[in-house]
């Protein structure tokens, strides 16, 4: 799966538009449709990080190197 495709998914699970992540983030909504018409997982480190804390999941959830989408903070 790449990265895009983990990002819709989770927004689609939480019920969030890329609109307003788009306006929360900064991140271009172009950026989104660009990443929904070609799923991609070139997608800039500092976005993923943006992405993550808005949605309060793990980078490494939208990267597919864990199944498990919740922060686990020390």
């Amino acid at each position: 799966m790449k990265h895009s495709e983990r990002i819709f998914q989770i927004l689609e699970d939480r019920k969030v538009t890329a609109y307003q992540l788009s306006k929360a983030t900064g991140i271009a909504e172009s950026s989104f449709g660009q990443w929904r018409k070609t799923p991609s997982s070139n997608i800039r480190s500092g976005n993923l990080v943006l992405i993550a804390d808005y949605l309060n999941c793990s980078v490494d959830y939208l990267l597919g190197r864990t199944e498990d989408p919740e922060l686990h903070q020390k």
